[in-house]
């Protein structure tokens, strides 16, 4: 093995550029930055949103997207392992739920999530069910409604 067989071994990133190291580096001096202005200076780059007296590019383009907020539905969630503390056979409604505090307000209404176990047999009764959550109620002898 002899010093030309020796091959430059190929980085897996850029190396930084260095500036400042004299005029025959190429990026000395004003470091290419140029002259004066606000490019020359350090911390505000807000030069190269600027397009003078011109409509700026982001205000000329189309917006995108969509947004259905204004028909979201947000639903009171219970999960089902929240609802042990009622004695078995009890019938379980969102007022009752309001009543008990397992929920603060009934917002587009109830929602029962699969969350927890269930170990009584209750008569659920609620706007949405998950799937996971009919399986557990049913599964502990207990029915379900929806409103």
């Amino acid at each position: 093995m002899n010093l030309d067989d020796i091959k430059k071994i190929p980085l897996n990133f850029k190396r930084r550029k260095r500036v400042g190291r004299g005029p025959a580096s190429g990026s000395g001096k004003t470091c290419g930055r140029g002259h004066k202005g606000a490019g020359a200076r350090a911390g505000w780059r807000g030069l190269y949103r600027r397009e003078g007296g011109q409509t700026p590019l982001f205000r000329r383009l189309p917006k995108r997207g969509f947004s259905n907020d204004n028909f979201k539905r947000e639903y009171a969630v219970v999960n089902v392992g929240d609802l042990n503390t009622f004695e078995a056979g009890a019938e379980i409604t969102p007022e009752v739920l309001l009543k008990e505090r397992k929920i603060r307000k009934l917002q587009a209404g109830l929602k029962i999530l699969g969350g927890g176990a269930l170990d009584v047999p209750l008569k659920v009764s609620a706007h949405r069910f998950t799937r996971t959550a009919v399986e557990k109620i049913v599964e502990a002898g207990g029915e379900i409604k929806e409103l």
